[in-house]
């Protein structure tokens, strides 16, 4: 027996920024299943097109970068948005900071701290709008608490992010929309590693090698729906979410 989709304006929306492939991508796929009108938003169009045509979505090509994107992201997602998942991001390279590539560390916060603070300030009227049930989730990561070798250009840019995420508390604490933050420890996702090493398959595989059970997307996702589905007067300010066989950045369990 088959079922029509639930009318649009019925369902609650939630934008999922980088959603064209891990995080994002399982975020989405989540919220589609917890009710909501999800608009996929990333670069990579066909890839959004295809998911959203999976969750009964909305694709939209978005660079958090770009002005335009940005701007065309806040109109498809419409005047009232319930879920805010600032997800896009992602590392570029691991050398120190005595040897760092200041393009790459300028691409970093240009798309984690810079794309963040865009979609926040386009989407807000839309979040304040939606009665009380707005949320804020700001995928952020254990390095915007904690720094290691090798880390400089992504730490700086998840500390950002970070701090933006309290500061926009604190701003809008008599608002109706709650602020709030995801810090993951490893992830094992298809591309973030591989971002980060220019497509060294090799050298991305070595992060992971003998790890006994790094997070998966799908564990991400889960926290982050969690968070976006307490109660509207429940503001989990910051969740830092690590495999077992994770202590600290630094500090990985491995075998063989």
């Amino acid at each position: 027996m088959s079922h029509s989709p639930t009318p649009d304006a019925i369902r609650p929306t939630a934008v999922v920024t980088g959603a064209s492939s891990g995080i994002g991508e399982a975020t989405a796929r989540l919220l589609a299943r917890h009710g909501f009108r999800v608009v996929c938003a990333a670069r990579r169009a066909e890839r959004v097109e295809a998911l959203a045509a999976a969750i009964d979505g909305v694709a939209v090509a978005c660079d958090v970068t770009a002005d335009a994107d940005v701007a065309r992201l806040a109109e498809v997602a419409g005047p009232s948005v319930a879920v805010l998942v600032n997800n896009a991001g992602g590392a570029l390279g691991l050398e120190p900071v005595a040897q760092a590539d200041v393009d790459l560390w300028q691409q970093m916060y240009a798309t984690n701290v810079l794309g963040t603070l865009r979609v926040t300030k386009a989407l807000l009227p839309a979040l304040v709008a939606s009665g009380g049930d707005g949320i804020i989730v700001n995928v952020g990561s254990i390095a915007g608490l904690l720094a290691y070798e090798g880390g400089g250009g992504y730490t700086v840019a998840k500390h950002g992010v970070h701090v933006m995420t309290e500061t926009l508390r604190l701003e809008l604490f008599d608002q109706p929309v709650r602020v709030t933050e995801i810090a993951p420890g490893m992830v094992h996702t298809e591309e973030f590693s591989l971002t980060r090493f220019g497509g060294d398959q090799e050298r991305a595989d070595k992060v992971y090698d003998g790890v006994p059970g790094p997070l998966v997307a799908d564990d991400v996702a889960e926290a982050v729906v969690w968070m976006a589905t307490r109660p509207a007067h429940v503001n989990v300010d910051l969740l830092v979410i690590k495999p077992r066989a994770q202590a600290a950045p630094h500090k990985v369990h491995r075998t063989g």
